[in-house]
């Protein structure tokens, strides 16, 4: 929460005196105190950063009939494969810098989140650049890709930046959430 609020009247407002004279207030909003003065944590805040990545799939596994695999995971069973446009939402958490404002090093996130997620994993069928996921691998369901996710993000995090929760979004109908 920020500190108190300053606001400044003329002596020409303050004469008028009432609320609508009020508006034209100035605002003028106390600075954060640092937390070196205060000798007391700044806040932590969290925030959420979506990434969106097209990928294929295939839901298999080799060790099941052609027609049981059919039964089970129906047209995500097709042989060649389905795409999706993912969208992925991570959420962090970071103490506020008193100097800053900031709680979280956004350009630092983005650099992991498009070396981790977009790069290895945008226009790619998922089943043959994931060796998780190759035949006799992990399926590449949703739940599997945030797990996976999860990993790669968790110990790449931006400096003082903590990884809260991941949110994968197969289409504007279905999510998965994870927190780890």
């Amino acid at each position: 929460m920020r500190g108190p609020v300053h606001f400044a009247y003329s002596r020409r407002t303050a004469k008028r005196g009432g609320l609508a004279v009020r508006a034209r207030a100035a605002y003028h909003p106390a600075p954060y105190p640092l937390a070196e003065e205060t000798k007391t944590a700044m806040p932590r805040m969290q925030l959420t950063r979506r990434v969106r990545f097209s990928a294929a799939h295939r839901y298999h596994r080799p060790d099941w009939s052609d027609a049981r695999n059919q039964a089970v995971f129906g047209p995500c069973a097709n042989p060649h494969g389905h795409g999706h446009d993912y969208v992925l939402e991570v959420r962090v958490e970071g103490e506020v810098d008193g100097e800053t404002g900031f709680s979280v090093d956004l350009p630092a996130l983005d650099a992991v989140l498009r070396a981790q997620v977009t790069e290895p994993l945008d226009h790619q069928h998922l089943n043959y650049v994931v060796p998780e996921f190759a035949p006799g691998g992990r399926i590449p369901t949703s739940e599997n890709i945030l797990l996976l996710l999860w990993r790669r993000l968790h110990g790449a995090m931006p400096a003082g930046a903590r990884l809260v929760r991941l949110r994968l979004h197969e289409n504007p109908d279905f999510y998965v959430d994870y927190a780890g």
